[in-house]
Order: C-alpha cells, then structure tokens, then sequence
C-alpha cells in the first residue's frame, strides 16, 4: 500500500460516486489559469518593463485550489502520502485497518480546517477585510480553504466506506 512498485505505470482510479475526473479537470483548468496569468506578466514584463503585480494574487490563490484539490484526489485514489516502514510488512487485514485510521484521521484534520476556515471567511467577510494586491473582498479567497477541505472530507469518508466494505486497499 505504500510506493507503487512502477511509478510510471498508468493508475487507475478507484470507483467512486463521483468521478475523480472532476478533479482532475479542476487541478488542470487552474494549473493552466496560472500558466496565462503568470507567462502574461512574463511576456508584458519583457516588453514593456512593467509588470501585471495583481496576477500574484491570483496565483496564489489558484496554487491553494491545486493542492486542496490534489489532495482530494490522492485521498481518493489512495495515493496520499503514508509512512510505509509501519505497515508494510504487516497482514493485508492490518493494512487496511491502518488506513482506515488514516483516513479517520483525514477527516478530523480536515474537519478543523472545515471549521476554522468557516470562521476566518466569515470574519473577513464581516469585517469587510480586502485583500492586498487587488482590494477585493478576502473572504473570496479564504473561502475555498473550508468548501476545498469539505471535498476533502468527503472523499477520505468516501474511501473509508470502500475500505470498510473491502472494496478497496
């Protein structure tokens, strides 16, 4: 359950209710947002000595959707980073419990960021906070931390239920 023997073979995501392609569509249309915006402030910088400063915001935000993303699907998929010198030489059943904690675990983590994301985005959006570069609402951007963690969630739950019924692991 830890390193796949061949990193370059092809993975095959488990199935799930909703597909993990939705997540791989979002993480790709993002990462290709950030690749205009940042070559645009490359290409206008090398032109015109001056540089479009705002489009560090947007990918700021934009690097936090990947990953929260990213991590919805590795969690998914199984492929989240695990600490395999504890479980690998144990019983397939041990295995499987294990990873049942882990993603238990997942979901408290993410749980709290759910929690305390919720509460950061609502005092932003109550104290009319803007952000630096643009003067937007804050709250825009700190809003994807709990509705990402919340997908995050869902899919470790979504993987627990597999494990449970033994579907997957």
């Amino acid at each position: 359950m830890s390193a796949e023997p061949d990193p370059t073979a092809e993975r095959i995501n488990p199935p799930t209710r909703i597909s993990l392609r939705v997540e791989e569509v979002l993480i790709a249309a993002a990462m290709a947002a950030r690749v205009a915006i940042t070559s645009a402030n490359v290409v206008t910088r090398y032109l015109t000595n001056v540089s479009f400063a705002f489009t560090e915001e947007y990918s700021v935000a934009l690097m936090v959707v990947v990953a929260l993303l990213g991590t919805a699907l590795a969690t998914a998929a199984g492929r989240h980073i695990r600490i395999g010198v504890l479980v690998d030489g144990r019983s397939p059943e041990f295995r499987r419990r294990a990873e049942m904690v882990a993603m238990l675990l997942t979901m408290a983590c993410f749980g709290l960021l759910v929690w305390y994301g919720t509460l950061l985005a609502y005092d932003e959006y109550r104290f009319e906070v803007l952000s630096n570069g643009l003067g937007h609402p804050n709250w825009l951007y700190t809003g994807c931390l709990p509705l990402l963690s919340l997908v995050v969630m869902l899919r470790a739950a979504g993987r627990f239920m597999r494990l449970m019924r033994g579907q997957d692991g």
